[in-house]
């Protein structure tokens, strides 16, 4: 009968020798868990990056200073005499305060009512003529004479005042259409001499039907 061999063998003194160098020069067993998940060394986050350009601020705009004018020029019509005939002049006046078409003209007509200081510049306006009203509408302009504008006077003096005080209320539209009422009444006719007016009157209507 055959004898089996020993199933351990014995473990000689080299080997147990052998296994303690080992051991001193890897400095213990290093088990398998630490060798297939070695400890993740800590991350370090990077810092925000700090913008280093300058932050410009937009600079304050210079104010301007505004000034406010309520200054309005108008034109006023005088008459000058040229020896055989009248001719139409105007003359600027600058006027304050006057918010409005109305309030300009109104002012003007003040004026013109006054008569000029030039004595270059005359006037067939009666004296002592008042303005009742002027008013800026839709339709043209209306003025309001009193009474004493019908006064006085021969044909070339009732031609010379209705054509100041029609381009007087047309000078701030020239083809506007005028009316020219006396007391409160239309104005047809003017004059011991029978000047008849026909209403709305314009500058182009008066240049083609009457010669000063």
């Amino acid at each position: 009968m055959r004898e089996q061999p020993p199933l351990f063998r014995p473990i000689t003194l080299g080997v147990i020798v052998a296994l303690s160098s080992l051991v001193l020069v890897t400095g213990g067993c290093t088990s398998p868990e630490s060798v297939q998940n070695p400890t993740p060394s800590p991350t370090t986050s990077p810092s925000p990056t700090t913008s280093l350009s300058p932050t410009i601020s937009p600079s304050p705009q210079p104010t301007k200073s505004v000034v406010v004018s309520n200054e309005k020029t108008v034109q006023v019509y005088w008459l000058k005499n040229r020896g055989n005939h009248f001719e139409v002049v105007p003359s600027s006046v600058t006027l304050q305060g006057a918010d409005s078409k109305s309030a300009v003209l109104e002012n003007a007509f003040k004026h013109l009512l006054t008569g000029h200081p030039d004595a270059n510049f005359t006037t067939t306006i009666p004296q002592g003529t008042k303005l009742r009203s002027v008013q800026v509408s839709d339709d043209g302009v209306h003025v309001d004479l009193s009474q004493g504008f019908t006064s006085g006077g021969g044909s070339a003096s009732m031609m010379g005042r209705v054509a100041q005080v029609l381009y007087t209320a047309s000078s701030l539209n020239p083809d506007a259409k005028v009316w020219i009422n006396v007391d409160g009444k239309k104005l047809e006719v003017l004059g011991g001499e029978g000047l008849e007016l026909a209403q709305p009157l314009t500058r182009k209507d008066f240049q083609k039907n009457f010669e000063l």
